[in-house]
């Protein structure tokens, strides 16, 4: 097949007329030739101009001649044809070297978010019958368990946004998008798609699920790996592990038994606090890391789609309309958006007793009316309060228990406007209570980067610094604070050393930032012990 880009559509023209357009871009060149075989390859949303909005494709198509549709036609590719050869977007599974050894025991999984996840499915699917430990309940529990923490403020500190199947994710926008350029991503989305996931995640320019039907999707992907023989334990928390002369050969449970295992992937999750210290007492080596803290800040979704469409999406039949902003302020601080969610909502996610923190979370019709994001500041490692290797634990909890009794120490969120919290800079003694709130729950870096950022974000995004827009705190989990050392082999280590069957992976690892690089990254360490070893006879 052949490739081609910028084929570009008005708004209310179909699909269907894409082989038209693409003959005619190809001009004389196409002339004799017939389309047989098409599919959109990527879409995207051309606003430069917003009285003449386009959806611009990019193709991948075969040709026959139009006389004989039996007849095949090869086109000449490359420079000055417009045209290339349309790539092999396909999987290619890696296999076990011929001299590896079989397993003695199946290999573990410790977390079933993205990560651990797609580790199981590309596990089982070469016959490895992986068993998966997750310390939250399946998703329709977990679901029940997130619904009455949001309603009655009760919190399951096993089982809640964080934690559960599916992960942090579950509870989100469902974005796929990522900065990551890797060959596997394209599996995550056939795998994402195939398990229910809509047509469009294989070639929107911004894909997302959305949290309702993200829920049908983690559980059909958890029938899969059970149908390939794998198991996935809910309620199963890993509270330490069992070591031979500097190789795994166990994992010891929360309910006081020990799983034997030669490899097991850890794909904790950015939120597994106390699972990052009890590997510091084992002597896993790990550093800090920087990560961001601030805000979710909402806005009218139609506000949004005025600056970047010029109308209401509605109007124009696209989607609801996204952003992405930034500032570097004079200190040095830089100030940015983060897991917008066009037609979303903020929410609590909470995971630990008395602490706030929030998220933002859309179903798939992004319709609640209301656009929100992180409004972030970056936090170094020496803006931490020891030399710990947790020391960015502390000081996420330190910040999330101030939201917490800001909040009035009932898991409900400090929230003020930005007109309220931009005027408690001012005059402290003016200020209203709420905006205090916000305030005494951030750093003081944070707060003043915020405050000097916005005007100019308000520039780049008109109307987003207006006085009504929402600002909640706080939002303190961007991303994990510890980065946990590996080696090119995926492998992990102990005091200076390899450690022999130990993984760790994804956004609790610090080796990923959402779902599409959490679930490339939980592939490459079923790759990784793929090499290694045979499956279990």
């Amino acid at each position: 097949m052949y490739r081609i880009h910028q084929i570009k559509l008005k708004l209310g023209e179909k699909t269907h007329i894409l082989p038209e357009k693409i003959l005619k871009k190809m001009g004389p060149a196409a002339k004799g030739l017939a389309i047989n075989k098409w599919k959109i390859v990527k879409e995207s949303i051309d606003a430069r101009d917003k009285d003449n909005i386009r959806l611009v494709y990019s193709v991948d198509f075969d040709v026959v001649s139009a006389r004989n549709p039996e007849k095949h036609v090869s086109l000449r590719t490359g420079s000055g044809t417009g045209l290339e050869d349309a790539p092999d977007m396909s999987y290619i599974p890696v296999s076990s070297d011929p001299q590896a050894e079989p397993m003695k025991d199946r290999p573990v999984i410790v977390g079933f978010g993205p990560a651990g996840m797609f580790a199981g499915l590309v596990l089982a699917r070469a016959g490895y019958r992986p068993v998966i430990l997750e310390r939250g309940r399946d998703v329709d529990a977990r679901t029940a368990a997130v619904e009455h923490f949001w309603k009655k403020g009760e919190l399951d500190t096993e089982c809640n946004v964080q934690f559960g199947e599916g992960g942090a994710g579950t509870f989100s926008d469902g974005k796929l998008t990522t900065g990551i350029k890797d060959p596997r991503i394209r599996k995550v989305l056939e795998e994402l798609a195939g398990a229910g996931g809509p047509e469009d995640i294989l070639y929107r320019q911004k894909p997302h699920i959305g949290t309702d039907i993200l829920r049908n999707v983690v559980k059909n992907i958890r029938e899969e790996i059970k149908s390939l023989g794998g198991e996935v334990r809910f309620g199963c928390r890993a509270d330490g592990i069992c070591l031979d002369k500097g190789r795994l050969k166990g994992i010891c449970l929360s309910d006081g038994s020990t799983l034997d295992c030669q490899a097991a992937v850890f794909a904790i999750g950015h939120s597994a606090r106390d699972t990052f210290r009890w590997m510091r007492e084992e002597g896993i080596d790990m550093s800090p890391k920087p990560f961001s803290i601030g805000v979710r800040i909402e806005h009218p979704q139609e506000m949004i789609d005025i600056a970047q469409y010029g109308r209401p999406a509605a109007e124009l039949g696209l989607p609801a309309a996204d952003y992405k902003l930034n500032y570097r302020c004079g200190s040095g601080r830089g100030v940015y958006t983060f897991c917008m969610c066009p037609g979303g909502e903020v929410v609590i996610a909470s995971s630990q007793k008395g602490g706030v923190v929030t998220n933002g979370m859309s179903y798939h019709g992004r319709s609640s009316g209301t656009a929100n994001s992180a409004l972030l500041c970056d936090v170094r490692v020496s803006d931490f309060e020891s030399d710990d290797v947790l020391a960015g634990v502390e000081f996420q909890e330190k910040y999330e228990r101030l939201a917490y009794e800001n909040g009035g120490r009932n898991y409900r969120a400090p929230r003020c406007t930005w007109g309220e919290f931009r005027s408690a800079g001012n005059d402290e003694r003016k200020s209203c209570s709420d905006a205090l709130a916000v305030e005494n729950s951030l750093p003081e870096f944070a707060r003043d980067a915020i405050r000097e950022a916005m005007p100019h974000l308000g520039r780049k995004l008109k109307g987003f610094d207006r006085d009504d827009a929402v600002m909640t705190a706080v939002e303190s989990r961007s991303s994990s604070p510890v980065r946990f050392a590996r080696d090119k082999s995926m492998t992990g280590s102990l005091g200076g050393c390899p450690l022999e069957g130990f993984y760790p992976c994804g956004e609790g690892a610090g080796y990923a930032g959402g779902i599409m690089s959490a679930a490339v990254d939980g592939i490459k360490a079923a790759e990784a012990i793929i090499k290694k070893w045979k499956p279990s006879q």
